[in-house]
């Protein structure tokens, strides 16, 4: 593994921690030239699901863009990064079942998962969330999803 500070490619695992149900493996690195120290993660990389976009297109599921939508939802949040990994991970482990039989999901099976979860979670970043997600056009949609929520 190339170290991200030198860009060395010697190191040694210091610890090793299996993730979502035993679906990934984080381990813990250290550099051996310069000391860094950093976390890497092991998953399996089976066939890549697509997702049916709103307006019919199709692209390839991006774990990236799911985390960074759940990352922005619970900012300033007191959730761990560990937290925020396994939500993501339980998350995309269901829509990886769910689109099997295909070989493709709806977005918006994905972004109602991601709701489930965090308002499960944490209302306001069940908010934030949904406020980007639903697209409010003014604020009595938005005045409505609190209100649904038990927020006011």
């Amino acid at each position: 593994m190339r170290c991200p500070h030198c860009g060395t490619i010697e190191d040694k695992v210091i610890e090793s921690r299996t993730l979502a149900n035993g679906d990934a493996v984080r381990r813990r690195r250290e550099c051996i030239s310069c000391n860094y120290r950093f976390t890497s993660y092991e998953r399996i990389d089976e066939r890549q699901f697509m997702v049916v976009k709103q307006d019919g297109r199709r692209e390839p599921f991006d774990r990236s863009k799911l985390e960074h939508g759940v990352i922005r939802a619970m900012e300033k949040r007191p959730f761990s990064q560990m937290e925020i990994e396994a939500l993501v991970n339980e998350i995309e482990d269901e829509t990886a079942i769910l689109s099997k039989g295909s070989g493709e999901i709806p977005s918006s099976i994905i972004g109602d998962r991601v709701l489930q979860r965090l308002s499960n979670l944490d209302k306001v970043a069940y908010i934030r969330f949904a406020s980007v997600y639903k697209q409010f056009k003014d604020l009595e949609e938005f005045i409505q999803e609190i209100n649904k929520v038990g927020l006011d």
